[in-house]
């Protein structure tokens, strides 16, 4: 397992920011005079804050197999759920079966900010509140860089050289694969970011864990990535208590512990 670590300008990342979550993080509407004149403002803050800051990723590619409802990442067992909702004929997707029972790679990562980006504008609501919303872009901005720095280039993975995608087709996600992150719809257990921290040892690029598995700094993403064609992004949503307890069992946790953080999709 070879792990890579990536560092960025703020200029570099930000051609990549998916400006409709920023407005959606404002709850203000695409192509209004208030959403433009938000933007206006953000790209004024990227300007005069560039220099003093940077973003930075972590990627492991590691060797990688589906076993059942689990992926085994090297020595490393990382239980997945799987739908329970789906009717009419379409199946009931897990994320471990996107990966190859018979030996496949698995990618690992983590993307941050500097810790304290915009905190010359604290004093200031608005533009503080810009300043947050600007760092969390920039975080998921940086994965969608790394991203697809990792596919292109043989040296790191290369599994699809030969893409030309532009930026708003990589904001849709037009890409092969997927890279699901921790707390997301598809891998909605925040806690299982401990197994993948075991992996990446992401203190490397300076994100810590709180006891509840939160990263700090909050302007912070950690997942896996896959490369299976196929591979689509979906939403566990509720699942019962029988998967619920199965699932425990294959964590090695208590029931109890898992409930907290499977909260919103338990029936």
């Amino acid at each position: 397992m070879n792990r890579t670590v990536f560092h960025y300008s703020t200029s570099e990342v930000a051609p990549y920011i998916d400006w409709s979550y920023f407005l959606h993080a404002w709850r203000v509407k695409p192509q209004t005079a208030t959403a433009e004149e938000l933007i206006a403002d953000a790209k004024g803050m990227l300007q005069a804050l560039e220099g003093k800051y940077r973003t930075h990723a972590l990627f492991a590619l590691c060797d990688a197999r589906g076993d059942g409802d689990n992926i085994i990442i090297e020595d490393t067992t990382l239980p997945q759920l799987r739908q329970q909702h789906c009717h009419d004929g379409k199946p009931n997707l897990c994320l471990s079966d996107f990966v190859s029972p018979y030996g496949d790679k698995v990618g690992v990562f983590a993307t941050t900010v500097d810790k304290g980006f915009g905190t010359e504008y604290k004093d200031d609501e608005y533009l503080d509140i810009m300043a947050q919303a600007l760092a969390d872009r920039l975080a998921e901005a940086t994965a969608t860089l790394m991203h697809k720095t990792v596919r292109t280039q043989k040296v790191l993975w290369g599994y699809a050289p030969d893409e030309r995608l532009t930026v708003d087709e990589l904001n849709r996600e037009e890409f092969q694969g997927i890279r699901p992150a921790v707390g997301y719809p598809s891998l909605p257990d925040q806690s299982v970011i401990f197994i993948l921290d075991s992996i990446l040892q992401m203190n490397g690029i300076g994100i810590e864990l709180t006891p509840n598995g939160a990263m700090s700094p909050h302007s912070s993403v950690c997942g896996i990535m896959i490369s299976h064609p196929a591979a689509q992004y979906f939403a566990i949503e509720k699942i019962g208590e029988e998967q619920l307890h199965d699932y425990a069992r294959r964590r090695g946790l208590p029931v109890n512990e898992l409930r907290k953080y499977l909260a919103r999709n338990l029936q």
